[in-house]
C-alpha cells in the first residue's frame, strides 16, 4: 500500500465511495477527530493502568474505527439501487453503547458522590482522560452539526456521547486509582 497518493495536493480528500470534498469538510473534521480521539485513548492505554481499563480501551478504539467509517462514508453512494448496502461498513449497535453504561455503573459504585464540578487534572494519567473526555465532547460537536445536514444512525451519536460519559467517570476512577486529590470548583462569590 502506497502511503502517498498525491490525491489530496490540491486541499480535497475522497470518502467512502470515491466522493471527494475538502479536507475542511464537516464530515472530514468529524471523523478526523473521531482519529484525534482514538489516538489520545491509545496514550491513556499506554499509561500504568489497571488490565480491565486497558482491554476496554481497547474495545472502544476498536469501536471508534467503525464510528469513523461511518462517517467517512458519503451517505448518497453506500446504497446501491437495489436498496443492498454498498460497502461492508460494520454499526455500531444498541450493545455498544450498553458496553458503556454498564462500564460507568461499576466504576460509579466505587466512587464518591458529585457534590460540585472537579477541575482536570491531579495526575498525568487522569489528565490525559480528561483530554481524551474533552476532544470526545469535540467530536460530538461536530458528528451532531454532520447529522443536521447529513443523518445517519442516531445510535452513533448515542455512542460518542456515552463515551464522554465514559471517559469523565473514568478520570475520576483514575483520580481514586492514583489517590490524586479531586480539586472541586466552587465559584467565588461576589460582593
Amino acid at each position: 500500500m502506497k502511503i502517498y497518493t498525491k490525491t489530496g495536493d490540491k486541499g480535497t480528500t475522497a470518502l467512502f465511495g470515491g466522493t471527494r470534498v475538502a479536507k475542511h469538510h464537516i464530515r472530514i473534521e468529524s471523523y478526523g477527530t473521531i482519529d484525534e480521539l482514538n489516538s489520545w485513548l491509545g496514550l491513556l492505554r499506554d499509561q500504568e493502568i489497571d488490565t480491565h481499563l486497558k482491554n476496554a480501551l481497547v474495545s472502544i478504539q476498536e469501536k471508534l474505527f467503525t464510528v469513523g467509517a461511518i462517517l467517512a462514508t458519503d451517505p448518497e453512494k453506500s446504497i446501491l439501487k437495489s436498496g443492498k448496502e454498498r460497502l461492508n461498513i460494520p454499526k455500531i449497535s444498541e450493545s455498544d453503547v450498553k458496553f458503556l453504561e454498564k462500564e460507568i455503573d461499576s466504576m460509579n459504585e466505587n466512587l464518591p458522590p458529585m457534590t460540585h464540578f472537579i477541575l482536570p487534572g491531579g495526575h498525568t494519567t487522569v489528565s490525559y482522560c480528561h483530554i481524551a473526555r474533552t476532544v470526545c465532547r469535540r467530536a460530538e460537536r461536530l458528528a451532531t452539526h454532520l447529522n443536521e445536514n447529513e443523518p445517519f444512525d442516531e445510535r452513533l451519536l448515542h455512542y460518542i456521547n456515552r463515551l464522554s460519559d465514559y471517559l469523565f467517570v473514568l478520570a475520576r476512577k483514575l483520580s481514586s486509582d492514583v489517590q490524586a486529590d479531586e480539586i472541586k470548583w466552587i465559584p467565588e462569590k461576589k460582593n
